[in-house]
Formats: C-alpha cells, structure tokens, sequence
C-alpha cells in the first residue's frame, strides 16, 4: 500500500465502546446535510470529505477547483462520531472517494491512543459494509501551537493508521504533518489561525498541494 509522506469514513453503529448520548449535539448538523441532499441531490463520482472542524472550515472549492467535491465535515466531532453517521451524510452519496480527518478532538478530549485507534478502524468497518471498495484517504493527525503536548499520543494513532492502510488495498495514508513543521521542529505558528489550533489560509494550501496528486491518481 503507497503511504504518501508530506509534513492523507459504519453505519448506525456505534464505535468500540461510545454510543450516542441522549441528546446527541451533532443531530442538527446531520439533518442539515440530510436536507441540504433532499433538496439537492449530492454530486456523482465526487470526492467526499469528512471529518471535524478542520475539514468543515476548509474551502474544498478553492484547493481543489478542478474536483467535485461534498464537504461532510462538523466542527468538534470525533472519528466515533463520523462512525456513527456514515449510513446518513456518506454512504447515501456514493462518492469515488473520501478524505477523513479527526483524531485532534478526540485525544483532546481525553481518549487513549488505543480508544482512538479502535474508532477510527470501526469508521472503516462502516464504510466498508456500505461501499466496499470505496478509496479512503486517511489524513493523519496534524500537530498544532495549541495543542503541541498531545502530539505524542497523536503520533501513535498515526502510526497505526499508516498500518491499517498497509492491510486494506483501497485504504491510503497521507501524512499531511511535516509540512506543516518549522525549522525548528515544532509547527509553524504562520500556517494556523489566531487560535493555534485550526489551519489558515497557507496551511490549507499546503495540504492542498499535497493531496492533489494523490486525488488525480498520482
């Protein structure tokens, strides 16, 4: 399996040991998507990214202008929380691929490398069972300013992300984390928001620079 180095979603089945809470806060984003799909169907054969406020500020249309693309990203969310929509806002668009992007939220939250992993490979599972041969393109984890400390424990999911897509033929890695670093060895204040945590303008095009050969097929 090509893992491609820079510094790259279950149905309604929860993740290794999460079930939705009782008054679950994604619900109202997910009937905004299910209306906004009723209203206009989504796209055929388009590239599909999901995953949390990384990907749901990300101006898919200006980095990728030749692609046809549907945003499926809700700020805050985890990989559990996109495991557990998948049969709702991805596998009723039947896209040509998906780009996934979580993991900061949920080690942030206080989850284990381990719990992490184990969600991120029940994601998969999901999507396998309503689209088995769909490409999945695996972001990993990005290190940012604000939260640098957690970087260790984020480090260790991407490496068993870069495994998982050493078993899976349709399942690629992309490391979208080096790019990002400065001289220094620490990420480039320069490439993130005020907040230190969320991509601005340049950092998204550097990540853009990465994935648009992997997306053409390069």
């Amino acid at each position: 399996m090509q893992v491609l180095a820079c510094f790259v979603v279950l149905t309604g089945v929860a993740a290794a040991g999460d079930s939705a809470p009782a008054a679950d806060p994604w619900e109202k984003d997910i009937r905004a998507f299910e209306e906004r799909d009723r209203q206009q169907p989504p796209p055929q054969d388009a590239v599909l990214f999901l995953g949390s406020s990384t990907i749901r500020i990300w101006d898919l249309k200006k980095s990728f202008p030749d692609l046809v693309t549907i945003n499926r990203g809700f700020g805050g969310s985890q990989f559990a929380d996109s495991a557990r929509y998948a049969d709702r806002i991805v596998i009723p668009c039947r896209p040509k691929a998906i780009v996934i992007y979580a993991g900061d939220n949920d080690i942030a939250g206080g989850k284990t490398p381990e719990q992490v992993s184990a969600d991120f490979d029940a994601l998969i599972a999901a999507i396998r069972r309503g689209l088995p041969d769909v490409r999945i393109i695996a972001l990993s984890i990005k290190a940012s300013p604000a939260r640098w400390d957690k970087y260790p424990k984020m480090q260790q999911v991407n490496a068993h992300l870069k495994e998982a897509a050493t078993k899976d033929a349709h399942l690629a890695y992309v490391d979208v984390g080096t790019c990002l670093f400065g001289d220094d060895g620490k990420p480039r204040a320069d490439l993130f928001k005020k907040d230190g945590l969320h991509l601005n303008d340049e950092g998204y095009e550097a990540w853009a620079k990465i994935l648009r050969p992997v997306l053409a097929g390069k």
